[in-house]
């Protein structure tokens, strides 16, 4: 520690001046305790000024206006996660305004809308925190704060909490229900379940056909192939949910009558097992190991004349007709996906970007001409398709094997079912991409994959012999979905 009588004639030495005790100096973090005292005594005569500038604002009537701070200045951490995943993001909101009624008298009355006041910001606006104005005149909101209320808001903020709240989506992460499925098969290119219009499920399980009902949970067996060592390979209803195919390992397809429990048809022709079945009104489309698909009219199967198409290099898995019964959708082994008119025996639309099995096929019911396609193991893509053009859209890599697609029948959603090596369903918001619910369950690859007739729930089945439904969609059809007027097909010419 410095003397002090020692400092007083270093001073001297110095010829400086000691200030009077009003005089203030700067300071500085990094000196020693005794320095202080040293600048106090030597400070020079020079006046110095703050970098702050303090305005006075006695007698101005100001008004603070909050702009929210913009998305891309917010922190990460949990609240960030909450806010991406939409967990708080209402309630956050509601809070906001509630704040700015009390605090700033907004006179918010209804949250709706204020997060598009928010998006609106302009880049200016989003960096400043507070904005000032000086108004003419003094705002009413601030009388009625003063106003003798029971209760400790004001009425512009009792409004606002009792304005109505959209409800907010929750998928269970857990099944419904859950049905043991014994001899289900593990084979990636079967498709062994099925959900009729009247609410009943068909499964075929090893040489059996098993019904099941929605309404009343009764099971019942609709036929027996183990009579000539014969196995189930496909099952599929027709659009009114009379009438049930059944395709076989031997090759022939069997038309079963389920109101009276009676096969009325048996369809021969191919030369293989028969894994993927698809009706288009009383048509039934059936494609093989053979790689030949056959379109039969079960009607009148010996007068009308067989279609057969040609063109997959390897065994069919995957059928599917578009909405307006146009065109027929298939996807081989060979991974390649057709599209198929009416008028052709050679495909009209040929896609080779997957690189492994295409089994997994689904027209969009929103979008027409909207196809989507699933990749196995070696691909793990869904890709998207405007069939109109030939053109290819979207593509996401799901980081497993594709086994299944479906769309909603109500919004821009699709669910897929997967194999190895995550045996998980997702549900996917289109055309974001975004993924709106992972969920697990299954032991083994996710095979086969039905909806309801209500569009709302779907039952997934796998090799670990269960069945298991879940509610994935929502029955209330989207707000925001919009038809095009290019769609000829949805109004009458």
């Amino acid at each position: 520690m410095m003397n002090y009588e020692y400092q007083k004639r270093l001073l001297r030495q110095q010829n400086c001046s000691i200030p009077s005790a009003n005089t203030s100096a700067p300071t500085n973090a990094e000196n020693s305790p005794a320095v202080p005292q040293l600048l106090n005594l030597c400070s020079p005569k020079k006046e110095r000024y703050s970098d702050r500038f303090i305005p006075f604002r006695t007698g101005n009537n100001w008004v603070t206006k909050f702009a929210m701070i913009s998305d891309g200045q917010r922190g990460s951490g949990p609240a960030k996660k909450a806010r991406d995943n939409g967990e708080g993001g209402r309630d956050g909101l509601t809070y906001s305004c509630l704040l700015k009624n009390e605090l700033l008298g907004a006179g918010i009355e209804d949250v709706k809308g204020q997060s598009d006041e928010r998006r609106a910001l302009s880049p200016s606006e989003g960096k400043n925190l507070f904005q000032f104005s000086s108004p003419s005149k003094q705002d009413d909101s601030y009388t009625s704060l003063l106003s003798a209320s029971l209760s400790p808001v004001s009425g512009k903020s009792q409004k606002l909490l009792r304005s109505p709240r959209k409800a907010t989506r929750k998928i269970s992460r857990i099944p419904f229900k859950v049905l043991d499925a014994p001899e289900l098969q593990d084979d990636f290119y079967l498709n062994l379940v099925d959900w009729s219009s009247q609410n009943v499920l068909s499964v075929g399980l090893g040489s059996c056909v098993y019904l099941w009902s929605a309404c009343t949970s009764q099971v019942t067996r609709l036929c027996d192939l183990s009579h000539d060592g014969n196995s189930v390979t496909s099952v599929s209803w027709n659009e009114r949910g009379n009438l049930v195919a059944v395709g076989t390992h031997h090759g022939y397809v069997q038309i079963w009558d389920v109101g009276v429990n009676k096969q009325v048809n048996k369809l021969m022709g191919h030369s293989a097992r028969v894994g993927a079945l698809a009706w288009n009104g009383e048509v039934i489309s059936s494609g093989s190991r053979d790689r030949v698909i056959m379109l039969r009219d079960v009607r009148t199967p010996s007068q009308v004349a067989e279609r057969r198409l040609s063109g997959h290099r390897q065994e069919v898995c995957g059928l599917k007709w578009s909405p307006d019964n146009q065109c027929l959708a298939s996807g081989g082994n060979d991974n390649r996906l057709y599209v198929w008119n009416l008028h052709n025996l050679t495909p009209v639309q040929t896609y080779t970007e997957h690189l492994a099995a295409v089994k997994a096929i689904a027209w969009s019911p929103h979008h027409h001409g909207l196809l989507a396609s699933g990749g196995g193991t070696a691909d793990r893509c869904i890709r998207f398709w405007n069939t109109l053009t030939g053109q290819p859209m979207q593509c996401v890599d799901t980081g497993s094997q594709v086994c299944n697609l479906a769309w909603s029948k109500h919004s821009s959603e699709l669910v897929s079912t997967h194999g190895y090596s995550q045996n998980q369903i997702l549900v996917w918001k289109y055309p974001s991409l975004t993924q709106v619910a992972k969920l697990t369950g299954h032991s083994y690859r996710v095979l086969y994959l039905a909806m309801s007739p209500d569009g709302e729930a779907i039952v997934t089945g796998a090799g670990d012999e269960t069945l298991r439904f879940w509610n994935v969609f929502s029955k209330a059809r989207s707000q925001k979905e919009n038809k095009s007027v290019l769609n000829l097909f949805t109004s009458i010419r």
